[in-house]
């Protein structure tokens, strides 16, 4: 496997401050002669990237030579190189930036080329951004001479560009070069995190200039927002009514997401959980937000959630929102969402949110970790308890009665078995990636997570192909854990060019795919809402040899498992082989995901399926406090 260096350089907190004063140590290379392209690479080692993802041509080359010679000096020198690795294409590049970013926390980079380089990261740059994930792509650009000329290669990355990601930089002043790339850092990893785009014309990565080694460009609007957020604390009065709210609460639940994987909040939940006796439900980008075997974890929510956890919404009668936005999935009905709900309190880092889907009684705005922490230390020198036995009780009675299941006497193969294998090996330690579909919800529903950033999956944009990609950049940043693909036939065929880029760079990646001959999450929804018409569900995936593609593409371990004692065997092979594997499981193509909750439709309506027990609509809320707890 390709190494890669630490996960700091010793010069990056020269660069970290947000303002553009001079730092109180010089740079050691301030006041040397460099390119732009050699400027650009400083300032990413600076600021401690440790791997670039990325696809040559033309407009972006003095940069990548920028690279090769960067690497190769610190190679004469024995220090840490930051490799370059080049996937298929342009998407599979920006989809390992994010699959980095995801698994560790650190902003993710891919550097590409102008025109069809730059517009095939369109989709990874909005799907970034839907889910938060601080990504910095850098893209090459025709010469600023012949820039709106419609010279080959041309694109207009920043009309393009800026409806997607976060912010959009087109470098015209070579001078403001240096400054321009360490503050789309800045931009990315801050506040609500994001995707920045920085487009570099060819000309300005030729230029000549002073390194200096330090600032940024002037935001004083943006580091004013930050400054509030930073700033902005839960005063005695506030953290009081909050307390009087939880006080009054006989069946408090917590709603996380993804706020809080993003905003590294994990640890200070998981505090203030336990600090209340508070049961937690997820969404499906908190996933890992609390460890999912814990007793206060109710695991996910919404359309595929749980059905006790949507149960347990149903239930609760205060809801405490926490780096979550009320989506369409999760509150497909906003006013029947949390029905017996007397109060809502919602945490969140971006003020937008706030109101803006479902009304709350209470509010925070700013960074989560220290909202968190101010707040259990408050309600623990007022001494606040509360007896959450009978609630947590019942709530265990939910777990066992409405608990995920299928037809286990089943003949074929089906999907949650195999997943249930896998997790029964990996103790929910592994990473696990996935592509869009049916096996992206079974994967959300039955492995496990005892820490967070171990969940990779495409929440908001739901794009197909992600998880390969995903999955490479995951290893890069974490060559030491285990990482899992979970794909389908469908979804891994849209980036399938990565299967080499994992052999290539020696990655040890994991790779299953659950093959139901076709789009199985578009014919489920087809046969419930359509009355089972297949328009175009049903592709050419019946021809196609994912195990001789496999072999071509390098994997010496290539397995087809289509026998359902075979199963606990293969797992054990497969997840012990010491290099990439490839696993493709033929499972049965009528195996739905379930529970479902219909587009529009509130929790009470939710279709549980065959083997889910579903609650009678006269019982979906308790029959009264005083009753039942």
């Amino acid at each position: 496997m390709a190494k890669t260096p630490p996960k700091t350089d010793k010069y990056r907190d020269l660069t970290r401050s947000t303002q553009s004063s001079a730092p109180s140590i010089q740079h050691p290379l301030a006041g040397k002669k460099m390119t732009g392209a050699e400027m650009i690479v400083q300032v990413l080692a600076d600021e401690g990237v440790t791997t670039i993802f990325g696809y040559s041509g033309g407009a972006i080359l003095p940069t990548y030579d920028a690279v090769f010679c960067f690497n190769e000096d610190r190679a004469k020198k024995g220090e840490p190189q930051m490799p370059l690795i080049v996937p298929a294409n342009e998407q599979g590049a920006g989809f390992m930036a994010a699959g980095y970013a995801r698994a560790s926390g650190r902003v993710g980079v891919a550097v590409v080329t102008s025109g069809p380089g730059a517009t095939n990261t369109v989709t990874p740059i909005r799907d970034s951004m839907a889910d938060s994930i601080p990504m910095v792509v850098i893209c090459g650009q025709v010469p600023r001479s012949a820039i709106g000329s419609d010279a080959f290669q041309e694109a207009p990355v920043s009309s393009i560009m800026g409806s997607v990601a976060k912010h959009v930089f087109l470098v015209t002043d070579p001078e403001k070069l240096e400054a321009t790339v360490r503050t789309a850092f800045e931009i990315a990893r801050t506040g609500r995190p994001g995707p920045v785009v920085v487009d570099v014309p060819k000309d300005v990565q030729n230029w000549q200039g002073e390194f200096k080694g330090t600032g940024t460009l002037p935001m004083p609007g943006y580091r004013k927002r930050l400054e509030s957020l930073t700033t902005d604390i839960i005063d005695g009065t506030e953290a009081n009514h909050f307390f009087e709210m939880l006080g009054e609460s006989q069946r408090p639940l917590i709603y996380a997401g993804g706020g809080v994987v993003n905003g590294n909040a994990a640890e200070e939940l998981r505090e203030f959980a336990r600090a209340f006796d508070i049961p937690v439900v997820t969404t499906l980008m908190g996933i890992g937000a609390v460890d999912t075997t814990d007793k206060l974890s109710m695991r996910m929510l919404g359309m595929h959630g749980a059905a006790f956890a949507n149960y347990a919404v149903d239930d609760c009668d205060f809801l405490i929102a926490i780096g979550a936005r009320f989506d369409d999935r999760v509150a497909g009905t906003p006013a029947r969402f949390a029905p017996n709900a007397k109060a809502i309190a919602h945490f969140d880092i971006d003020r937008a949110e706030i109101n803006k889907v479902k009304r709350v009684q209470w509010s925070h705005v700013g960074e989560l970790p220290e909202a968190l922490r101010m707040l259990t230390a408050h309600g623990k020198r007022m001494g606040f308890q509360r007896d959450r036995s009978k609630w947590l009780e019942y709530l265990d009675e939910m777990r066992s009665k409405y608990a995920f299941n299928y037809d286990r006497a089943s003949e074929q193969i089906q999907p949650y078995y195999v997943l249930e294998e896998i997790n029964r090996v990996t103790k929910g330690e592994a990473i696990i990636a996935t592509g869009v579909g049916q096996h992206q919800m079974w994967s959300a529903q039955y492995f496990d997570f005892k820490k967070p950033r171990l969940w990779l999956t495409s929440g908001s944009m739901g794009t197909m192909g992600f998880g390969l990609p995903a999955a490479i950049g995951a290893q890069f940043a974490n060559p030491d854990k285990l990482v899992i693909d979970i794909d389908g036939d469908a979804s891994v065929r849209m980036n399938i060019g990565e299967m080499e880029t994992a052999t290539t760079y020696n990655l040890p990646i994991k790779l299953v795919v659950l093959n139901n001959n076709g789009d199985g999450m578009v014919k489920q929804w087809q046969k419930l809402f359509h009355k089972g018409r297949l328009s175009a569900s049903e592709k050419t995936l019946h021809t196609k040899d994912f195990i001789k593609a496999a072999q071509a593409d390098g994997y010496k371990y290539a397995v087809r498992l289509d026998k359902k004692a075979d199963v606990p065997r293969v797992i054990a092979e497969f997840l012990a082989f010491k290099g990439a594997a490839f696993l493709e499981v033929i499972i049965d193509p009528d195996a739905g995901v379930y529970p479902m909750v219909g587009p529009g439709q509130p929790y009470e309506a939710m279709i549980t399926g065959d083997w889910i027990p579903s609650r009678k609509k006269v019982d979906v809320k308790p029959p009264g406090a005083s009753e039942m707890f």
